[in-house]
Protein backbone atom coordinates (compact mmCIF):
# COMPACT_ATOMS: atom_id res chain seq x y z
CA UNK A 1 0.00 0.00 0.00
CA UNK A 2 1.02 3.61 -0.83
CA UNK A 3 2.46 5.59 2.45
CA UNK A 4 0.43 8.45 3.23
CA UNK A 5 1.55 11.68 1.92
CA UNK A 6 1.75 14.79 4.79
CA UNK A 7 3.31 18.15 3.64
CA UNK A 8 4.20 20.60 5.99
CA UNK A 9 4.76 24.28 4.71
CA UNK A 10 6.91 25.95 7.21
CA UNK A 11 9.67 25.45 9.87
CA UNK A 12 9.06 27.81 12.33
CA UNK A 13 8.07 26.77 16.18
CA UNK A 14 4.71 25.50 15.08
CA UNK A 15 5.87 23.69 11.80
CA UNK A 16 9.39 22.83 13.36
CA UNK A 17 7.51 21.04 16.21
CA UNK A 18 4.69 19.57 13.96
CA UNK A 19 7.25 17.43 11.85
CA UNK A 20 9.98 16.59 14.92
CA UNK A 21 6.28 15.07 16.47
CA UNK A 22 4.92 13.29 13.14
CA UNK A 23 8.59 11.98 12.58
CA UNK A 24 8.17 10.20 16.34
CA UNK A 25 4.49 8.95 15.79
CA UNK A 26 4.67 7.98 12.09
CA UNK A 27 7.81 6.12 12.00
CA UNK A 28 8.07 5.41 8.47
CA UNK A 29 4.22 4.41 7.94
CA UNK A 30 3.69 8.02 6.06
CA UNK A 31 5.94 10.15 3.92
CA UNK A 32 6.59 13.59 6.11
CA UNK A 33 7.47 16.67 3.74
CA UNK A 34 9.00 19.61 5.07
CA UNK A 35 8.60 22.95 2.61
CA UNK A 36 11.01 25.87 3.91
CA UNK A 37 13.17 28.30 2.20
CA UNK A 38 16.15 27.26 4.46
CA UNK A 39 17.73 24.32 5.80
CA UNK A 40 17.33 25.43 9.59
CA UNK A 41 14.59 26.67 12.26
CA UNK A 42 15.34 29.86 13.76
CA UNK A 43 14.96 30.52 17.47
CA UNK A 44 13.78 34.12 17.10
CA UNK A 45 14.02 35.04 21.23
CA UNK A 46 17.62 35.11 20.77
CA UNK A 47 18.20 36.94 17.46
CA UNK A 48 19.03 40.58 19.86
CA UNK A 49 22.08 38.36 20.62
CA UNK A 50 23.01 38.09 17.88
CA UNK A 51 23.04 41.46 16.74
CA UNK A 52 24.92 42.44 19.82
CA UNK A 53 27.48 40.28 19.06
CA UNK A 54 27.15 37.94 22.10
CA UNK A 55 26.19 35.04 19.94
CA UNK A 56 27.33 33.83 16.95
CA UNK A 57 25.08 33.74 13.93
CA UNK A 58 25.00 29.42 13.63
CA UNK A 59 24.16 29.52 17.32
CA UNK A 60 20.48 30.14 16.77
CA UNK A 61 19.85 28.24 13.82
CA UNK A 62 19.00 24.46 14.34
CA UNK A 63 19.29 22.09 11.18
CA UNK A 64 16.67 20.48 9.30
CA UNK A 65 18.45 17.58 8.17
CA UNK A 66 20.33 16.97 11.32
CA UNK A 67 17.23 17.44 13.62
CA UNK A 68 14.25 15.33 11.78
CA UNK A 69 16.17 12.64 10.93
CA UNK A 70 12.68 10.95 9.63
CA UNK A 71 11.24 14.05 7.51
CA UNK A 72 12.19 15.23 3.90
CA UNK A 73 13.50 18.31 3.36
CA UNK A 74 12.54 20.57 0.41
CA UNK A 75 13.60 23.74 0.25
CA UNK A 76 11.30 26.43 -1.36
CA UNK A 77 9.00 29.14 -0.97
CA UNK A 78 5.46 27.90 -1.24
CA UNK A 79 3.68 30.24 -4.00
CA UNK A 80 0.35 28.73 -3.80
CA UNK A 81 -1.96 25.69 -2.21
CA UNK A 82 -4.09 24.08 -4.42
CA UNK A 83 -7.03 22.75 -1.44
CA UNK A 84 -9.16 20.69 -4.30
CA UNK A 85 -6.52 19.52 -6.25
CA UNK A 86 -4.45 18.89 -2.50
CA UNK A 87 -1.11 20.03 -4.06
CA UNK A 88 1.42 23.26 -2.88
CA UNK A 89 2.93 25.07 -5.44
CA UNK A 90 6.53 26.50 -4.39
CA UNK A 91 9.88 27.97 -6.28
CA UNK A 92 13.07 26.83 -5.00
CA UNK A 93 15.85 29.18 -4.05
CA UNK A 94 17.16 28.59 -7.75
CA UNK A 95 13.64 30.02 -9.29
CA UNK A 96 12.71 26.55 -10.48
CA UNK A 97 9.14 25.37 -9.97
CA UNK A 98 7.78 22.56 -7.90
CA UNK A 99 5.14 20.78 -6.76
CA UNK A 100 3.94 18.61 -3.74
CA UNK A 101 1.27 16.32 -3.47
CA UNK A 102 -0.54 15.39 -0.38
CA UNK A 103 -2.82 13.76 1.72
CA UNK A 104 -2.69 15.82 4.89
CA UNK A 105 -1.70 19.36 4.95
CA UNK A 106 0.12 21.45 7.82
CA UNK A 107 -0.29 25.18 7.23
CA UNK A 108 2.45 26.60 9.43
CA UNK A 109 3.43 29.69 7.43
CA UNK A 110 3.95 31.90 9.98
CA UNK A 111 3.98 35.84 9.57
CA UNK A 112 5.43 38.49 8.29
CA UNK A 113 6.53 42.64 9.06
CA UNK A 114 3.30 44.76 9.90
CA UNK A 115 3.11 47.21 7.53
CA UNK A 116 1.47 50.77 8.08
CA UNK A 117 0.51 52.98 5.50
CA UNK A 118 3.27 56.04 6.86
CA UNK A 119 5.48 57.41 4.15
CA UNK A 120 8.91 56.72 3.84
CA UNK A 121 8.70 53.42 5.85
CA UNK A 122 8.82 50.74 4.01
CA UNK A 123 12.22 52.86 2.14
CA UNK A 124 13.91 53.73 5.31
CA UNK A 125 12.91 51.50 7.99
CA UNK A 126 14.10 47.72 8.63
CA UNK A 127 12.22 45.24 10.28
CA UNK A 128 13.65 42.15 12.47
CA UNK A 129 11.96 38.94 11.71
CA UNK A 130 15.13 37.05 10.57
CA UNK A 131 19.29 36.32 10.56
CA UNK A 132 19.88 38.88 7.52
CA UNK A 133 18.10 41.20 9.54
CA UNK A 134 19.81 40.80 12.85
CA UNK A 135 23.64 40.68 10.78
CA UNK A 136 22.66 43.75 8.81
CA UNK A 137 21.84 45.74 12.38
CA UNK A 138 25.02 44.66 13.69
CA UNK A 139 27.20 45.60 10.49
CA UNK A 140 24.95 49.31 10.71
CA UNK A 141 25.12 50.14 13.94
CA UNK A 142 28.67 49.63 14.16
CA UNK A 143 29.26 51.36 11.10
CA UNK A 144 27.26 54.62 12.22
CA UNK A 145 29.54 54.78 15.14
CA UNK A 146 32.84 54.29 13.62
CA UNK A 147 31.53 56.97 11.04
CA UNK A 148 30.59 59.48 13.70
CA UNK A 149 33.48 59.02 15.43
CA UNK A 150 35.13 60.88 12.51
CA UNK A 151 32.51 63.01 11.70
CA UNK A 152 33.47 66.64 11.99
CA UNK A 153 30.37 67.76 11.66
CA UNK A 154 28.35 68.06 14.95
CA UNK A 155 24.71 67.67 13.26
CA UNK A 156 25.75 64.66 11.23
CA UNK A 157 27.46 63.02 14.49
CA UNK A 158 24.72 63.18 15.96
CA UNK A 159 22.00 61.76 13.69
CA UNK A 160 24.36 58.72 13.01
CA UNK A 161 24.95 58.34 16.79
CA UNK A 162 21.06 58.33 17.50
CA UNK A 163 18.90 55.17 16.85
CA UNK A 164 15.05 54.34 16.39
CA UNK A 165 13.20 51.36 17.78
CA UNK A 166 9.42 51.39 17.10
CA UNK A 167 7.17 49.51 18.84
CA UNK A 168 7.90 48.46 22.29
CA UNK A 169 6.60 44.85 22.06
CA UNK A 170 8.77 41.85 23.18
CA UNK A 171 11.33 41.75 20.13
CA UNK A 172 11.69 45.87 20.72
CA UNK A 173 12.09 45.86 24.26
CA UNK A 174 14.71 43.59 23.44
CA UNK A 175 16.60 44.60 20.59
CA UNK A 176 16.96 48.34 22.22
CA UNK A 177 17.92 46.93 25.74
CA UNK A 178 20.99 44.27 23.91
CA UNK A 179 21.61 47.07 21.15
CA UNK A 180 22.03 50.29 23.75
CA UNK A 181 24.56 47.88 25.59
CA UNK A 182 26.66 47.19 22.10
CA UNK A 183 26.93 50.76 21.22
CA UNK A 184 28.07 51.56 24.80
CA UNK A 185 30.70 49.56 24.33
CA UNK A 186 31.98 50.22 20.57
CA UNK A 187 32.02 54.24 22.29
CA UNK A 188 34.04 52.90 24.35
CA UNK A 189 36.94 52.06 21.28
CA UNK A 190 35.85 54.79 18.98
CA UNK A 191 35.04 58.35 21.66
CA UNK A 192 32.75 60.58 20.45
CA UNK A 193 33.61 64.17 20.75
CA UNK A 194 32.34 66.43 23.27
CA UNK A 195 31.63 63.74 25.61
CA UNK A 196 28.72 62.76 23.27
CA UNK A 197 27.22 59.49 23.67
CA UNK A 198 24.66 57.16 21.46
CA UNK A 199 20.66 57.76 21.84
CA UNK A 200 18.11 54.97 21.59
CA UNK A 201 14.87 55.97 21.50
CA UNK A 202 11.80 53.31 21.97
CA UNK A 203 8.49 54.96 20.75
CA UNK A 204 4.85 53.06 20.67
CA UNK A 205 1.63 54.17 20.32
CA UNK A 206 0.51 52.14 23.98
CA UNK A 207 0.91 53.44 27.05
CA UNK A 208 3.87 51.58 27.95
CA UNK A 209 6.36 48.82 27.16
CA UNK A 210 5.56 45.31 26.77
CA UNK A 211 1.52 46.11 26.88
CA UNK A 212 0.85 42.37 25.78
CA UNK A 213 2.41 41.10 28.85
CA UNK A 214 2.31 41.51 32.96
CA UNK A 215 2.14 44.55 33.99
CA UNK A 216 5.20 43.81 36.77
CA UNK A 217 7.25 43.01 33.92
CA UNK A 218 6.39 45.93 31.63
CA UNK A 219 7.28 48.29 34.88
CA UNK A 220 10.89 46.60 34.95
CA UNK A 221 11.42 46.63 31.44
CA UNK A 222 10.62 50.34 31.20
CA UNK A 223 13.19 50.87 34.74
CA UNK A 224 15.91 48.90 33.36
CA UNK A 225 15.90 51.18 30.14
CA UNK A 226 15.47 54.31 31.66
CA UNK A 227 18.37 54.02 34.06
CA UNK A 228 20.54 52.91 30.89
CA UNK A 229 19.47 56.07 29.09
CA UNK A 230 17.00 54.67 26.57
CA UNK A 231 14.31 57.49 25.56
CA UNK A 232 11.07 55.72 25.74
CA UNK A 233 8.74 57.46 24.57
CA UNK A 234 4.90 55.57 25.11
CA UNK A 235 1.55 57.13 23.49
CA UNK A 236 4.23 58.05 20.44
CA UNK A 237 5.01 56.41 17.29
CA UNK A 238 6.35 57.79 13.78
CA UNK A 239 4.66 59.97 11.16
CA UNK A 240 6.84 60.13 8.67
CA UNK A 241 10.34 58.66 8.11
CA UNK A 242 13.20 60.02 5.25
CA UNK A 243 16.77 59.31 4.66
CA UNK A 244 17.93 61.68 7.38
CA UNK A 245 15.61 61.29 10.57
CA UNK A 246 11.91 60.67 11.19
CA UNK A 247 8.83 62.93 12.10
CA UNK A 248 7.09 61.72 15.48
CA UNK A 249 3.48 61.66 15.76
CA UNK A 250 3.94 64.63 18.58
CA UNK A 251 5.66 66.70 15.62
CA UNK A 252 8.86 66.32 16.77
CA UNK A 253 11.58 65.63 13.99
CA UNK A 254 14.40 63.15 15.29
CA UNK A 255 17.67 63.27 12.40
CA UNK A 256 18.40 59.49 12.86
CA UNK A 257 20.41 57.10 10.20
CA UNK A 258 18.94 54.32 11.80
CA UNK A 259 15.04 53.19 12.20
CA UNK A 260 14.25 49.79 13.31
CA UNK A 261 10.65 48.33 12.58
CA UNK A 262 9.31 45.98 15.59
CA UNK A 263 5.56 47.11 15.36
CA UNK A 264 4.35 43.87 15.26
CA UNK A 265 3.55 41.04 12.52
CA UNK A 266 0.95 40.03 9.78
CA UNK A 267 -0.06 36.61 9.40
CA UNK A 268 1.86 35.29 6.19
CA UNK A 269 -0.01 36.06 2.56
CA UNK A 270 -0.23 32.46 1.46
CA UNK A 271 -2.63 31.98 4.73
CA UNK A 272 -5.15 34.08 2.72
CA UNK A 273 -4.09 33.27 -0.79
CA UNK A 274 -6.08 29.90 0.24
CA UNK A 275 -9.52 31.56 -0.08
CA UNK A 276 -10.46 30.14 3.74
CA UNK A 277 -12.41 32.55 5.97
CA UNK A 278 -10.28 34.27 7.94
CA UNK A 279 -10.20 36.13 11.48
CA UNK A 280 -7.87 39.14 11.36
CA UNK A 281 -6.08 37.60 8.93
CA UNK A 282 -5.42 33.97 10.23
CA UNK A 283 -7.04 30.87 8.97
CA UNK A 284 -9.59 30.23 11.28
CA UNK A 285 -9.69 26.30 12.41
CA UNK A 286 -11.42 24.32 15.33
CA UNK A 287 -9.55 23.07 18.89
CA UNK A 288 -8.19 20.26 16.99
CA UNK A 289 -6.25 23.18 14.26
CA UNK A 290 -8.64 21.44 11.58
CA UNK A 291 -9.87 23.48 9.11
CA UNK A 292 -13.46 23.16 8.66
CA UNK A 293 -15.06 21.56 5.90
CA UNK A 294 -11.33 20.69 5.39
CA UNK A 295 -10.48 17.82 7.13
CA UNK A 296 -7.37 16.73 5.36
CA UNK A 297 -6.18 20.43 6.28
CA UNK A 298 -4.54 21.28 9.60
CA UNK A 299 -3.00 24.99 10.68
CA UNK A 300 -1.56 26.25 13.59
CA UNK A 301 0.84 29.19 14.73
CA UNK A 302 0.67 32.39 13.61
CA UNK A 303 -0.76 31.47 10.48
CA UNK A 304 -4.20 30.14 12.56
CA UNK A 305 -6.96 31.62 14.56
CA UNK A 306 -7.03 28.98 16.73
CA UNK A 307 -9.27 29.30 19.75
CA UNK A 308 -8.65 29.72 23.32
CA UNK A 309 -10.79 27.29 25.54
CA UNK A 310 -10.27 29.46 28.45
CA UNK A 311 -11.58 32.55 27.12
CA UNK A 312 -14.48 32.18 24.66
CA UNK A 313 -14.73 33.77 21.63
CA UNK A 314 -11.28 34.34 21.50
CA UNK A 315 -8.20 33.11 19.91
CA UNK A 316 -4.36 32.42 21.40
CA UNK A 317 -2.02 34.93 20.82
CA UNK A 318 0.62 35.06 18.00
CA UNK A 319 3.52 33.62 20.67
CA UNK A 320 6.34 31.52 20.02
CA UNK A 321 4.99 29.63 23.47
CA UNK A 322 1.47 28.84 21.73
CA UNK A 323 3.38 28.25 18.55
CA UNK A 324 5.52 25.65 19.69
CA UNK A 325 2.88 23.43 21.78
CA UNK A 326 0.22 23.89 18.66
CA UNK A 327 2.81 22.34 16.49
CA UNK A 328 3.01 19.93 19.05
CA UNK A 329 -0.82 18.99 18.93
CA UNK A 330 -0.93 19.19 15.06
CA UNK A 331 1.58 16.86 14.72
CA UNK A 332 -0.19 14.53 16.65
CA UNK A 333 -4.10 14.75 15.05
CA UNK A 334 -2.36 14.56 11.84
CA UNK A 335 -0.76 11.17 12.56
CA UNK A 336 -4.55 10.49 14.66
CA UNK A 337 -6.61 11.25 11.63
CA UNK A 338 -4.16 8.70 9.46
CA UNK A 339 -4.92 6.20 12.32
CA UNK A 340 -0.90 6.25 13.21
CA UNK A 341 -1.89 7.44 16.58
CA UNK A 342 -4.11 7.69 19.56
CA UNK A 343 -7.57 9.65 19.13
CA UNK A 344 -7.24 13.61 18.93
CA UNK A 345 -7.52 16.34 21.30
CA UNK A 346 -8.09 19.40 21.03
CA UNK A 347 -5.41 22.24 21.72
CA UNK A 348 -5.48 23.64 25.49
CA UNK A 349 -2.85 25.83 26.91
CA UNK A 350 -1.17 26.69 30.38
CA UNK A 351 0.63 29.43 30.36
CA UNK A 352 4.03 29.25 31.89
CA UNK A 353 4.71 32.52 32.23
CA UNK A 354 7.26 35.02 30.00
CA UNK A 355 10.68 36.28 29.94
CA UNK A 356 12.02 39.15 28.65
CA UNK A 357 16.02 39.35 27.93
CA UNK A 358 17.36 42.84 28.88
CA UNK A 359 20.79 42.73 28.56
CA UNK A 360 24.16 41.77 30.98
CA UNK A 361 22.71 40.04 34.26
CA UNK A 362 18.96 41.94 34.21
CA UNK A 363 15.64 40.58 32.72
CA UNK A 364 12.23 40.54 33.98
CA UNK A 365 9.98 37.05 34.24
CA UNK A 366 7.37 35.44 35.69
CA UNK A 367 7.89 31.71 35.34
CA UNK A 368 4.09 30.07 37.07
CA UNK A 369 3.08 33.83 37.75
CA UNK A 370 5.73 34.36 39.88
CA UNK A 371 7.54 38.05 39.01
CA UNK A 372 11.15 38.26 39.38
CA UNK A 373 13.62 41.11 38.24
CA UNK A 374 17.48 41.49 38.14
CA UNK A 375 19.70 38.87 38.02
CA UNK A 376 17.68 35.90 39.09
CA UNK A 377 15.38 36.97 36.77
CA UNK A 378 18.57 36.31 34.01
CA UNK A 379 19.30 33.08 35.43
CA UNK A 380 15.73 32.05 34.70
CA UNK A 381 15.40 33.51 31.76
CA UNK A 382 18.57 31.81 29.96
CA UNK A 383 17.96 28.71 31.69
CA UNK A 384 14.38 28.88 29.80
CA UNK A 385 15.99 29.21 26.44
CA UNK A 386 18.09 26.97 26.93
CA UNK A 387 15.83 24.53 27.90
CA UNK A 388 13.32 25.26 25.16
CA UNK A 389 15.69 25.32 22.23
CA UNK A 390 15.97 21.81 19.99
CA UNK A 391 19.83 22.27 19.78
CA UNK A 392 22.70 23.78 20.20
CA UNK A 393 22.85 24.19 24.11
CA UNK A 394 26.52 23.65 24.71
CA UNK A 395 27.32 26.01 21.73
CA UNK A 396 24.99 28.65 23.23
CA UNK A 397 26.40 28.30 26.46
CA UNK A 398 29.82 28.35 25.58
CA UNK A 399 29.26 31.67 23.58
CA UNK A 400 27.94 33.28 26.97
CA UNK A 401 30.44 32.57 29.14
CA UNK A 402 33.17 33.67 26.55
CA UNK A 403 30.55 37.11 26.55
CA UNK A 404 31.20 37.19 30.39
CA UNK A 405 34.54 37.01 30.05
CA UNK A 406 35.66 38.65 26.79
CA UNK A 407 35.52 41.49 25.02
CA UNK A 408 32.82 41.54 22.32
CA UNK A 409 34.27 42.30 18.55
CA UNK A 410 33.21 45.12 17.05
CA UNK A 411 33.64 44.73 13.52
CA UNK A 412 31.82 44.93 10.49
CA UNK A 413 30.82 41.39 8.87
CA UNK A 414 29.49 43.06 5.51
CA UNK A 415 27.40 39.94 4.92
CA UNK A 416 24.43 41.68 4.60
CA UNK A 417 23.36 44.98 2.57
CA UNK A 418 20.86 47.02 3.21
CA UNK A 419 18.99 46.44 -0.53
CA UNK A 420 18.56 43.28 0.37
CA UNK A 421 16.76 43.31 3.56
CA UNK A 422 13.83 45.09 2.47
CA UNK A 423 11.15 45.85 5.49
CA UNK A 424 8.30 43.99 3.01
CA UNK A 425 9.08 40.54 3.27
CA UNK A 426 5.96 39.43 2.06
CA UNK A 427 6.88 39.87 -0.99
CA UNK A 428 9.73 37.04 -1.61
CA UNK A 429 9.84 37.50 -4.85
CA UNK A 430 12.59 40.63 -4.81
CA UNK A 431 14.52 39.22 -2.67
CA UNK A 432 14.81 36.26 -5.49
CA UNK A 433 14.82 38.64 -8.49
CA UNK A 434 17.20 41.51 -6.89
CA UNK A 435 20.20 41.80 -8.23
CA UNK A 436 21.56 44.73 -6.74
CA UNK A 437 21.11 48.05 -4.85
CA UNK A 438 17.94 49.49 -6.31
CA UNK A 439 19.92 52.95 -5.99
CA UNK A 440 19.43 53.03 -2.11
CA UNK A 441 22.20 54.55 -0.03
CA UNK A 442 23.34 51.89 2.44
CA UNK A 443 24.22 54.50 5.57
Amino acid sequence: MTRPRIVIVGAGFAGYRAARTLARLTRFRATVTLLNPTDYFLYLPLLPQVSAGILEPRRVTVSLPGTLRRVRLVLGEADRVDLDGRTVHYTDPEGGRGTLAYDRLVLAVGSVNKLLPIPGVAEHAHGYRGLPEALYLRDHVTRQVELAAAEDDPVTRAARCTFVVVGAGYTGTEVAAHMQRLTDDLVHRHPLRAGMRPRWMLLDVAPRVLPELDERLSRTADRVLRERGVDVRTGTSVKEATHDGVLLTDGESVASRTLVWCVGVRPDPLVEATGQPLRRGRLIVDPYLQVPGRPEVFACGDAAAVPDLDHPGRSTPMTAQHAWRQGAVAGRNVAASLGLAPAPRPYHHRDLGFVVDLGGAQAAANPLGLPLAGPLAGAVTRGYHLAAMPGNRARVTADWLLDAVLPRQGVQLGLVRSWSVPLDTASPELARTAGGPPGRPDT
